[in-house]
């Protein structure tokens, strides 16, 4: 099946928050399915549901280390404890091309989730692992990287992703 489109911010699908699955059925694998086909077709390390219009709780990673492929699904991924310990990344956003920023979170997490059989697990990440968990998290929760920032930061970010959207021709913006 052919990867879905991204949306590019600021596009309100940002602010929202995303459902909790209930079920986990064939329709979720295929969006599971359809969210990778986009990470692989995009060149990214996750994305959030609502990064393709989908407000549902799951978020798709693959570090890809070394170049060899390891899919982790995350439904409806809950952190149980972070730690006090933080790390500093520059942090990028496919649905906000063209710009990133250095942004601060934990350095170790523990998270549970639904597998895409619908098993409970408990996943411990640390290092860049744990920083791409926590990004992908936030959009399911209404919120996005630029928002771990000054009010000031963030609008400057937000206008030069503007521009670099409208010189390469992406649409679907509006204000957030």
């Amino acid at each position: 099946m052919p990867a879905r489109k991204l949306i590019y911010g600021p596009h309100p699908v940002f602010r929202q928050k995303a459902e909790p699955i209930t079920d986990v059925d064939e329709d979720v694998r295929d969006l599971i399915a359809d969210m990778f086909d986009t990470l692989y077709d995009e060149r990214g390390v996750g994305i959030g549901a609502n990064m393709i219009g989908i407000l549902r709780r799951v978020i798709v990673v693959d570090l890809q280390d070394g170049g060899v492929r390891a899919p982790l699904a995350l439904i409806n991924p809950e952190v149980l404890e972070c730690s006090e310990e933080t790390q500093t990344n520059t942090e990028a956003s496919l649905s906000f091309p063209g710009i990133s920023a250095e942004i601060t979170r934990s350095k170790t997490i523990k998270v549970t989730y639904l597998d895409q059989a619908g098993t409970p697990c408990v996943l411990e990440a640390d290092g860049y692992l744990a920083t791409v968990i926590q990004h992908e998290m936030d959009y399911l929760d209404g919120r996005i990287f630029l928002d771990h920032l000054s009010r000031l930061k963030r609008e400057s970010l937000l206008r030069k992703a503007e521009k670099y959207r409208a010189r390469i021709g992406l649409q679907n913006s509006t204000r957030l």
